[in-house]
């Protein structure tokens, strides 16, 4: 989820739409951290393959990805994060193209990664279906999304205008079971120790403090812009639901799939 704006963004910065996170903006870094993180802790599992990520947006996940894959496919709907991410990671194989009908031939990937992407998407089960048919046997599916219980709470429709169907943890899995697919584990994003520090300076959730002030159109208060520019992807926790220490996954921040091609 992306709240804020700039009215001239640098030239090498996408503009932010409320679609997609950027990096390098101050008022945007705790959406782009906590994104980040889902990269971060899953780049093993794109050690030395050929992976497509589909919805790739401003590009940073993708260009990440490269540093461990054999290849990387970049792919979006979007022709102005389509010219930006050829022009900024020309290490990433950069094409258009839509999500409900995927242009790569059957069984051409090892991996497919959609971060916070499915939940943009109007056909959510087509899209699932064409992740199982380009993906290799035993190929991933990576999946992050906001969870809805905690994103969206006590709504029939998201609070993100961008989101057509927001997914708890259960609905995300049989989502991807439906299409075959095996979930090997479901993982859940949560504030670390030091951002529930920042949550109880600010009233109590960081989070709801960014987003009154994006609704008030206000000027950021110096110490809450501090506090946000100075989130790192360390301060977020990627939990096993499986894991008996773990918090309910009911109650995690962004939920984080990973599946299997039968």
């Amino acid at each position: 989820m992306s709240t804020f704006s700039r009215p001239e963004p640098s030239e090498d910065v996408l503009p932010l739409t409320g679609e997609r996170t950027v990096p390098g903006l101050a008022e945007e870094n705790y959406w782009f951290r906590r994104h980040e993180v889902v990269y971060q802790r899953l780049l093993d599992r794109c050690v030395g393959r050929d992976v497509l990520e589909a919805g790739s947006g401003e590009g940073y996940g993708a260009d990440l990805i490269a540093n461990v894959a054999h290849r990387v496919i970049g792919l979006d709907y979007d022709d102005s994060a389509v010219a930006h991410v050829r022009a900024r990671y020309p290490r990433v194989d950069m094409r258009q193209g839509n999500l409900a009908e995927l242009p790569l031939e059957n069984a051409s990937v090892d991996v497919v990664v959609n971060f916070q992407v499915i939940e943009h998407l109007w056909d959510q089960a087509q899209f699932v279906d064409e992740c199982a048919r380009v993906l290799r046997p035993s190929g991933l599916l990576l999946v992050s999304t906001p969870n809805r219980i905690t994103f969206s709470p006590g709504r029939d429709t998201p609070i993100n205008p961008f989101h057509t169907r927001e997914l708890n943890a259960a609905e995300l899995t049989e989502l991807l079971t439906d299409s075959g697919f095996a979930v090997e584990a479901m993982l859940g994003v949560f504030h670390g120790a030091r951002l529930a520090e920042l949550d109880a300076r600010h009233g109590g959730s960081i989070i709801d403090a960014q987003i009154a002030r994006a609704l008030a159109d206000a000027p950021w208060p110096a110490g809450l812009l501090a506090d946000v520019e100075s989130v790192r992807t360390s301060d977020f926790d990627l939990l096993d639901a499986s894991d008996h220490d773990s918090p309910d996954i009911d109650q995690s921040l962004d939920l984080v799939a990973i599946a299997v091609r039968r």
